[in-house]
């Protein structure tokens, strides 16, 4: 090799290649560095600069000379850096390192010089008074015409100039190493790819000689290996390709099957059509979506099978360039509103499109509800705070001293501080339960407990409203699986309301047996009632039947939606029956212990 001529030329260009991409290299990045290091300096400066001077307007302003000094101490200690205070005559007011009046003025420094035409100003040179290279940023306060004073934020750069100088020796020390195995491995490289070429000229020289009967063994893979040996692997490589081609072949069938299955199971619909609008694909949950029969992808238009213009619209859209289109659509066959998506198939231009099809009702129907109890909790927190709030300014203006209303007042705070307190605990307690936050001892319960419980803490308020509390017991020890302190907040919850809405002389009968391995206990009044277009909604967070009445008897609007939510981790359903003027009959259905 080193007395080829091919050899050295190669080797040449690539050594002068590298030795000028490393020199390059190194001084593009540290020239680099260095800028990036300045600039981050300056920022650094800039951004204390502007804190400083906020400092200045909202504390300095009317401040002693001794707290200048002691604030600007502190904010250098904390920002790392020298801070000075400069009045508009270049008099320091206060410095972070120096007491000022052993400095001197600095009306003629270069950084004042700038902040006082520009606004701002920087410059580099060695500290008079700490004698060690300095960088300098000063901010002008006030406007030009009317200059307050300036401050100004300074930075040590030997530690960057160290850094610097640090990156560079790094740098150019990296450079040439890396050049020396770049040359050592290129070297190498061009060595294997001389010596083939060194075999086949010698080859071709006995050949010319006449020695025709030449063995050129290259045991390499690369061209030159190709090269020696096409002739003979010519035909091994074909059968190679085929069996590629083959296999290749086989693995696109199998995974246009996984395709198809993973479309198939899918919970949103999927329909593929073609650029003549013709039904290609239609997975099942797409079939069931828009009742597909079975013969849909024998060709036949989308159009005549789903009756949908804003289907074949968005289809359209696509075929008129659009990357999509986004739609909701509602599908009255199925009283429901489906999200779809319609975009172009990959392949030549206008090839076909993909629609999936996703139902959002249920989604459109929580949005709805969150949207009515973000408006209820705003509502029912307000009524209270405004009584309060009317209250306690009416008390201010003079009620204070009337002794015959101040009380009644007072009192009027009271009852809405307590209502808005059960608000709360009520709101925080569903919060709790719907996000599986609360902490349930799922255990065995007695129900004859739990109802004797509850009936003896409401007996004093049903005898004062003249309101009988009956219980009716087919099992001497029914116990159901729950959490004790969760059945008693079921109980309590439909007690209260049965009491609060049945009138005087009418009755609360509390009903527990078995039914079909399940524990059922009924909660039925003599009440008012509620009519069948409210028993849909009655579970609901702050719902009212009648709302003037519930919020008279300190009613928050959640106690039903709790025991829902209660019912529901317990694993069991509660139903409603009811019959304006008659009562109504809360129904709890729970696992048995």
């Amino acid at each position: 090799m080193f007395f080829s001529r091919l050899f050295w030329k190669i080797f040449g260009v690539y050594a002068i290649l590298t030795v000028l991409s490393a020199g390059l290299f190194s001084v593009v990045l540290t020239q680099r560095q260095s800028l990036l290091s300045i600039n981050q300096t300056e920022r650094r400066l800039h951004d204390s600069a502007v804190l400083l001077r906020q400092h200045t307007l909202s504390y300095f302003e009317n401040a002693s000379p001794a707290d200048i000094q002691e604030q600007l101490s502190r904010l250098g200690s904390q920002t790392q850096t020298r801070l000075t205070l400069i009045a508009e005559d270049g008099t320091v007011l206060g410095d972070s390192e120096k007491s000022p009046q052993n400095m001197n003025n600095h009306r003629d420094r270069d950084e004042l010089l700038q902040a006082r035409q520009q606004g701002r100003g920087i410059s580099q040179r060695p500290s008079p008074t700490l004698r060690i290279p300095m960088m300098y940023y000063a901010l002008r306060i006030g406007d030009e015409e009317n200059i307050r004073g300036f401050v100004r934020v300074a930075l040590t750069m030997e530690n960057v100039n160290s850094q610097l100088k640090s990156d560079r020796n790094l740098v150019w020390g990296t450079a040439m190493a890396a050049g020396l195995v770049a040359l050592t491995l290129t070297y190498f490289v061009i060595g294997r790819v001389i010596q083939p070429l060194k075999t086949l000229k010698q080859a071709a020289e006995s050949i010319a000689d006449g020695e025709l009967q030449q063995q050129v063994n290259i045991n390499s893979r690369d061209e030159l290996g190709t090269l020696a040996t096409a002739f003979n692997s010519m035909s091994d490589e074909l059968a190679k390709r085929v069996q590629q081609l083959q296999s290749q072949s086989f693995q696109l069938k199998e995974n246009s099957q996984r395709l198809e299955t993973v479309l198939g199971s899918m919970a949103e619909g999927v329909i593929a059509v073609d650029s003549e609008e013709r039904i290609l694909f239609a997975n099942r949950t797409a079939r069931t979506l828009f009742d597909l029969p079975a013969d849909a992808e024998d060709g036949r238009p989308i159009g005549e099978l789903v009756q949908n213009p804003f289907i074949q619209k968005s289809v359209r859209q696509v075929f008129a360039g659009a990357d999509q289109a986004v739609m909701e659509i509602e599908l009255s066959r199925t009283d429901s509103i489906v999200s779809l998506l319609a975009t172009q198939l990959p392949g030549e231009h206008g090839s076909g499109v993909l629609l999936v099809f996703r139902d959002v009702t249920e989604l459109r129907r929580l949005e709805n509800l969150r949207s009515d109890f973000v408006s209820n909790v705003s509502h029912e927190l307000k009524t209270p705070l405004t009584t309060i709030q009317a209250c306690a300014e009416t008390l201010l203006d003079g009620a204070l001293d009337d002794p015959g209303h101040n009380r009644q007042f007072v009192k009027q705070i009271e009852q809405q501080s307590e209502r808005l307190h059960a608000l709360i605990l009520d709101l925080l307690k569903l919060a709790q339960i719907e996000s599986e936050q609360a902490a349930f001892e799922i255990g065995p319960v007695s129900v004859n407990r739990a109802v004797e419980k509850c009936r003896q803490q409401h007996q004093a308020v049903a005898a004062a409203k003249n309101v009988s509390i009956y219980v009716e017991a087919e099992k001497e020890d029914l116990q159901v699986l729950a959490d004790a302190e969760g059945v008693q907040s079921i109980l309590d919850n439909l007690v209260d309301n049965a009491i609060n809405y049945t009138p005087a002389g009418g009755s609360v009968t509390i009903r527990f047996h078995i039914e079909e391995n399940q524990s059922v206990i009924e909660v039925k009044d003599t009440g008012i009632g509620i009519s069948q277009e409210h028993q849909d909604r009655i579970f609901e967070r702050f719902y009212r039947v009648d709302k003037n009445r519930s919020r008279e008897l300190g009613g928050t609007g959640l106690g039903l939606s709790i025991v829902k939510h209660l019912v529901q981790v317990f694993k069991g359903s509660i139903e409603l029956s009811s019959d304006p003027g008659i009562g109504s009959c809360f129904t709890i259905r729970l696992p048995l212990a």
